[in-house]
């Protein structure tokens, strides 16, 4: 049986490994019925503020490049800058916890997503622009780490139940966004700074329950209680990296980021080059992106279910292959399949979050994991987005970007299914 690893400076009989590992699941903090549901909420809320800062600036990209006078290049910089950001902050974010504690700094979050969006529109620069949207994608970066933490340590016996609703939120926010930006745009006046600006609001209402429970002495209790991903945050980074179980993980959630990332960053741009308006071309985003609003909730349950994930890896790459197939050949006339068929496809980010918790025995694994497959795979995923915005630039179509996207799907799918395979890390490293 395998032992956890932060546990090895100080050994014990291995009958008592496992209730050690169990104690914190098995005694979730006590805390009253109000302070569990601003938890849920303020989960909700964080999860709709996860997407919008990249899905509202898709529909309105031509008129951000024109009015900061960006180059093809320097748009496809902005579309890379989400992932660098996503790599770069998220590994800070376990060590920020382990000090701060994950609510304070899901709040922190929060309010940086906020002031990063109210203010990006208004800087009058494309260097401004990209600090300010680094501030906002500062925060997306902490929070997407830790919200699988939350969720551990508060609803430790309905780990799969809430990730699916946070997943889901994650997926409406990211919806909602990509259709309501430009009618929004046209009903504040027509100014694209005031259209992305407006986003910043949500993430201001979604500061407030965090601050709620950050100053509750409910809200202590897990952190006190949760002693794994702290043992997570010390253990040396090094035994990670010797899991194939872990690598494939990690290359298989930075080749879905690269297509989500390509797929938010330019699809509208794709149609709108086709013959279809702004405003229909927000809405197939939405459309895209919608599918994960149900998705998100019955992939992980039949995941969790399967022993081998590997036959819905498949599934979602065919799906996304086909979506690809027909940008190519029809990118106007079969648009809303296209947007079904390549929103089915971007479902496999839900996928990756489960398998991260079944490839792991633990708590601590779950954060190591975490860390590792999120922060690697967001550095994976940078070149995608930025090589699109060259490849359309000197080819003058989109028939290069779309076989690179197509093209990625193939090693998406072959590490997928490595990463799938009933085992864990834990295993892996002995």
């Amino acid at each position: 049986m395998a032992r956890d690893e932060t546990r090895t400076a100080n050994p014990a009989p291995a009958a008592s490994v496992p209730q050690q590992q169990r104690r914190p699941q098995q005694r979730p903090p006590q805390r009253s019925a109000w302070v569990t549901r601003l938890v849920v909420v303020g989960l909700v809320l964080a999860a709709l503020n996860l997407r919008p800062a990249i899905t509202s600036l898709g529909p309105l990209l031509e008129e951000v490049r024109t009015g900061l006078g960006m180059s093809g290049s320097v748009a496809g910089l902005l579309t890379s800058v989400p992932p660098l950001c996503f790599a770069v902050f998220g590994l800070t974010a376990p060590r920020l916890a382990r000090r701060f504690g994950p609510g304070a700094i899901v709040c922190a979050g929060m309010a940086a997503i906020a002031a990063g969006l109210l203010i990006r529109p208004f800087l009058g620069a494309t260097a401004g622009f990209l600090a300010a949207s680094a501030l906002a994608l500062m925060g997306i970066a902490v929070s997407n780490i830790l919200m699988p933490v939350i969720v551990k340590r508060w609803f430790p016996d309905r780990v799969g139940q809430m990730t699916g609703l946070y997943s889901m939120a994650l997926a409406l926010g990211t919806a909602l966004a990509a259709a309501a930006t430009v009618p929004m745009t046209r009903a504040l006046g027509g100014s694209w700074q005031t259209g992305l600006a407006v986003w910043g609001t949500l993430a201001a209402v979604a500061v407030l329950p965090w601050l709620v429970l950050n100053r509750h002495p409910a809200t202590r209790a897990p952190k006190a209680n949760a002693s794994t991903p702290d043992q997570a945050a010390t253990t040396p980074a090094l035994s990670i990296t010797r899991s194939r179980t872990a690598w494939a993980l990690a290359c298989f959630f930075g080749l879905q980021a690269t297509a989500a990332y390509i797929t938010m960053g330019w699809m509208p741009q794709i149609f709108r080059d086709a013959g279809v308006s702004a405003g229909t071309a927000g809405v197939l985003l939405a459309v895209t992106m919608a599918m994960g609003i149900p998705l998100a909730f019955v992939i992980p349950r039949l995941a969790s279910r399967m022993r081998n994930q590997g036959p819905i890896v498949v599934a979602l790459g065919l799906s996304g292959l086909m979506g690809y197939a027909g940008l190519y050949l029809a990118p106007a006339s079969g648009a809303w399949a296209w947007a079904l068929l390549l929103g089915v496809s971007n479902c496999a980010f839900p996928l990756a979050l489960t398998m991260i918790g079944m490839r792991t025995r633990s708590g601590a694994g779950v954060v190591r994991l975490s860390a590792f497959a999120q922060s690697t795979g967001y550095l994976i995923s940078i070149p995608g987005p930025l090589l699109v915005g060259v490849l359309y630039q000197h080819s003058g179509s989109w028939g290069l970007p779309i076989g690179l996207m197509a093209g990625l799907m193939l090693p998406q799918i072959a590490v997928g299914v490595l990463a799938g395979r009933n085992r864990t890390i834990e295993d892996e490293l002995g």
